[in-house]
């Protein structure tokens, strides 16, 4: 685990720019998409506590259906981009791994064009979660470490939907604690990043909300890298596993 730790940091620090920039532009879309949303589905204000039940019922429903469609649209968003941004760091930081080098353009390309895959692979993915956590959380600890290496399997194997499931329960299955353990590392530093951004960002809330979505999106793009390329390392490690030994040298 230390090993994969260490290996994570020296790669993302040796290809600090190139690892940064792309999820800074993707923070940065994401923040100004938000806030165009924000804008195109602005708050109703809210009437007088004496307005007729027509105009407080209208409030209510124009309030909640702009609220709902923010979070939609917003979370939509966020999780196209995202996954767009982590498919290019798995791909990117496989490149390196694999041949010492890599592109960016072709990275990015290559996590574009398994979008479709990557998209319902994570939907998937997501929707036994939530049906894991809402079991008593255990379950959906277990469905999080289970298919924790989707992204890779379909990145790099270039698996499909189905199979990068499959693919990914077989190579966790004997080796829960060491991904659960730096699942949890890696939790603990983006809660911990995730906190300064917001203690930073709150000022702006109600002034500047445009502006707290940025600082947030930019301070969380420092660390937001570190995810995908430890579970590419990971990933190589557990791949590593499958490999049976050498035989031993004949005896004289």
């Amino acid at each position: 685990m230390g090993e994969i730790i260490s290996l994570t940091f020296n790669l993302y620090f040796s290809k600090f720019l190139q690892f940064f920039l792309p999820f800074l532009i993707a923070g940065i879309t994401i923040g100004l998409l938000s806030y165009a949303i924000y804008l195109s589905f602005p708050l109703p204000v809210q009437p007088e506590l004496n307005a007729p039940p027509e105009e407080l019922i209208e409030w209510i429903f124009a309030f909640f259906s702009n609220l709902i469609a923010r979070g939609v649209l917003s979370g939509l968003v966020s999780w196209v981009v995202s996954v767009v941004a982590n498919g290019f760091a798995v791909k990117y930081a496989s490149d390196n791994i694999e041949k010492g080098e890599a592109n960016l353009s072709a990275s990015f390309n290559f996590a574009l064009s398994k979008l479709i895959l990557l998209l319902i692979a994570q939907l998937i993915f997501g929707v036994l979660l939530v049906i894991g956590l809402l079991l008593f959380i255990i379950p959906g600890i277990i469905i999080a470490i289970m298919f924790s290496l989707i992204v890779p399997s379909i990145i790099i194997e270039q698996k499909g939907v189905f199979e990068s499931l499959g693919r990914s329960k077989k190579l966790v299955s004997n080796r829960w604690l060491k991904t659960f353990a730096l699942l949890v590392i890696l939790g603990i530093i983006s809660l911990v990043v995730g906190g300064v951004a917001l203690v930073l960002a709150t000022p702006f809330e109600t002034v500047l909300p445009e502006i707290s979505i940025l600082i947030t999106n930019v301070i969380s793009a420092f660390v937001t890298p570190i995810s995908p390329i430890a579970m590419t390392y990971l990933y190589y490690a557990m791949v590593a596993r499958e490999i049976p030994p050498p035989p031993p040298p004949p005896t004289l």
